[in-house]
């Protein structure tokens, strides 16, 4: 039986950190493709000309973008480092946005164990990633939070079962551990390039604490859940594979919790107007989207001004997000810059 490593043992493992080799260029179609993959079509994302009326140097990123290359980079963490566990199951994601991030930028990414806590007998794990620029300026951090289980919570049959399923090159269950050596990160200031574009919002004047967001609606189907598979490098499959679903206890195949948290983001900046609008989107989720193979799933987005800071013209938008009369975020806040 596989168990996870001893409280104290991962806990000292905290504020490991390592670099990824090269970097991550953003391309003006992979940020395309993205954004049809999470149903953002704010022109920002698609029309150079668009962009450029808000500020911008190319079309802007959405504002989950950064979780493909997050993930690609974090598998070195839980493949060497946060090990003992069966598999991870995500329930928290903290997007900073400190400046949007545009086709033609070279980003570097940083990886840290940040936290570890002990919750009702499960271990809550936060993984880290921090881009910066080739000015050294940090543009975009990204905080996963997942609960990692072990083989009492996964039945063994389901694991090869997966397994079986995976594309090739990916092991999302059953990593050993590789020789670990700790590598903290270096000290030093890191400079925050500042954001101040944002033409398209609304006016702080004409907001006000209460004021709801107009409703929108997502659709998703299995189509779109194997599309955004492929451009997220999400390859679980209890997000196409029924049977697979059904046996690691779910009622039917699920949306990914990073694609639900995309639709969000593109509700957030349909009404802000600017992508860059949004500098913090923190959410928590609480339940899953099912996508059944004929009706597929209806996701329902609601939002409501939460607070307002007249001093730096910004507020907190709470929102909400739901499925089959389901809440899908348990919490979810935008931290909103008006003009």
């Amino acid at each position: 039986m596989t168990t996870a490593a001893e409280p104290s043992t991962l806990e000292a493992r905290v504020g490991h950190h390592y670099q990824m080799d090269g970097t991550y260029l953003v391309g003006r179609e992979k940020v395309r493709e993205y954004a049809r993959a999470v149903q953002d079509y704010h022109p920002a994302h698609w029309d150079v000309d668009a962009a450029a009326e808000l500020g911008y140097s190319g079309l802007v990123a959405p504002l989950t973008f950064t979780s493909v290359p997050g993930m690609m980079c974090n598998r070195r963490m839980f493949e060497s480092v946060v090990v003992g566990y069966d598999t991870y199951v995500q329930t928290e994601e903290v997007f900073e946005q400190h400046r949007p991030i545009v086709d033609g930028d070279e980003l570097h990414v940083d990886v840290e164990l940040t936290s570890v806590r002990r919750i009702a007998g499960r271990d809550l794990i936060t993984v880290t990633n921090t881009f910066t620029d080739t000015a050294g300026e940090r543009v975009h951090t990204l905080h996963t939070t997942v609960v990692g289980l072990t083989a009492e919570d996964v039945d063994p049959a389901i694991k090869s079962a997966v397994q079986n399923a995976m594309m090739h090159d990916f092991n999302l269950m059953g990593v050993g551990e590789a020789e670990y050596h700790k590598t903290v990160r270096p000290e030093g200031a890191v400079k925050f390039a500042e954001n101040a574009n944002t033409p398209g919002t609304p006016s702080f004047d004409d907001v006000q604490i209460g004021d709801e967001l107009p409703m929108q609606h997502a659709r998703l189907s299995r189509g779109d859940l194997v599309n955004y598979a492929g451009v997220a490098g999400d390859a679980n499959p209890i997000h196409w594979d029924e049977n697979l679903a059904k046996a690691a206890g779910l009622p039917d195949v699920i949306a990914h919790g990073m694609l639900t948290m995309g639709l969000g983001a593109g509700f957030a900046s349909a009404w802000s107007g600017d992508p860059g609008a949004v500098t913090r989107y923190a959410v928590r989720l609480s339940a899953p989207a099912i996508v059944s193979a004929v009706e597929g799933a209806d996701i329902e987005f609601s939002g409501r001004i939460k607070s307002l800071d007249p001093d730096t013209r910004t507020g907190v938008v709470v929102v909400g997000a739901k499925s089959a009369g389901k809440k899908i975020f348990g919490l979810a806040t935008l931290n909103v810059r008006f003009r």
